[in-house]
């Protein structure tokens, strides 16, 4: 059991890091401030191969493994959870259904696009009235012809204002259950395509998170991803990817709202010292560490099984579980030591607060991973 980076994923996460602290830190409470999608940065990301890392080199990608594309998004995440949300949301849910899915031809016209970095990618998967049962959908699409018609709403979708495709998961056959659900690639450009609602949130601003309406998008046969009845099957997979991501996600923003603590319990000094002396912040911050090691364990050890081939569910589950929780507390904790000026935007941790509360939600809320979790262990 090595618990040592290989080199090659240690030189490229201390990339990412350089290129993070200069070029992310600097803007990351800017960007959140103005609610602006930093194209820039992901054109920047785009030039350095690291949109499409899991994505096999003939498609694109770069032929990184998960575990390295865990460690970019933990370190994007350490800087700007919006801009790491944004790039596993594209990377994940928008490129990797079309690689482990699409044929040939899919591949090479949306797939290289969005591992070179050249387009973005998102998926929409849930609607107004689904909630935690995402299979519950109205959004149907219909045979005519040698097209497909598409009509339906689509809630909570990251990237689909700035996406050059979106994977939309539609209802074929309504009497087949589970069976008749299917996933279509759809250009945002077809007519009938709208975005409708671009939302105001509690954070993560700079990452677009979207409401679309489907009216009458006609797309051709040869855009449905795999065969009629294949999405929820392809959206099962898909997701133990996700629940790494966000997992990935949710470790760097502990670690950056950790360190963000660790420096002001240094520098900030009361009654002749610095506050990191005294009992309860110095337990704080050591706990903060204590959590973040057990949430970057849980996800590397996630990453290291997916790449071997092996059924996830259960691993990914804990780890996308614990490290979004483990993210929340940690934020929590930071804006404590920091006292008021944790509270103000001129301080990180109340960026890292905000930003954190969705990694419990999105992917499958905590009390969804539990109820994945309990069925993995047969309760």
């Amino acid at each position: 059991m090595d618990f040592d980076l290989p080199n090659e994923h240690r030189m490229i996460r201390d990339t990412v890091r350089e290129f993070c602290e200069a070029e992310i830190a600097p803007i990351a409470q800017e960007i959140e401030d103005e609610h602006r999608f930093p194209e820039s940065v992901f054109e920047e990301l785009g030039q350095l191969d690291l949109m499409g890392v899991p994505a096999p080199e003939e498609h694109g990608g770069a032929g990184g493994d998960y575990l390295m594309y865990a460690l970019i998004a933990e370190e994007l995440g350490r800087v700007s959870g919006a801009i790491g949300l944004s790039y596993v949301a594209h990377t994940s849910l928008g490129l990797m259904p079309i690689v482990m899915f699409g044929t040939a031809e899919q591949k090479a016209e949306w797939a290289e696009p969005l591992a070179r970095g050249e387009a973005m990618g998102a998926w929409a998967l849930t609607e107004p009235s689904s909630g935690s049962d995402a299979s519950d959908m109205d959004t149907m699409a219909r045979k005519e012809g040698d097209e497909y018609v598409i009509d339906g709403t689509k809630q909570f979708i990251t990237n689909a204002n700035v996406a050059n495709s979106v994977l939309v998961k539609t209802v074929t056959d309504p009497d087949a259950g589970y069976g008749g659900i299917s996933t279509f690639i759809v250009d945002p450009d077809d007519d009938g395509f709208e975005v409708v609602e671009v939302w105001d949130k509690m954070g993560l601003n700079a990452s677009p998170t979207c409401e679309i309406k489907l009216d009458g998008v006609r797309v051709p046969e040869d855009r449905l991803l795999g065969e009629e009845g294949d999405g929820w099957t392809q959206t099962k997979k898909t997701l133990n990817g996700g629940r790494i991501s966000i997992a990935a996600l949710s470790t760097g923003l502990a670690q950056g709202a950790y360190e963000a603590a660790k420096e002001y319990a240094t520098e900030r000094e009361q009654f002749g010292r610095p506050i990191g002396k005294f009992d309860a912040v110095r337990d704080m911050v050591v706990d903060m560490d204590r959590k973040i090691e057990r949430a970057r364990l849980l996800t590397h050890k996630a990453a290291t099984q997916y790449d071997a081939g092996e059924d996830v569910t259960r691993i990914s589950s804990l780890a996308k579980l614990d490290a979004s929780e483990i993210a929340r507390e940690v934020a929590e904790d930071a804006v404590q030591v920091h006292g008021g000026y944790g509270y103000t935007t001129d301080f990180a941790p109340q960026r890292f607060y905000r930003d954190a509360k969705l990694m419990e939600i999105g992917e499958g809320t905590s009390e969804i991973q539990h109820l994945v979790v309990g069925r993995e262990l047969g309760l």
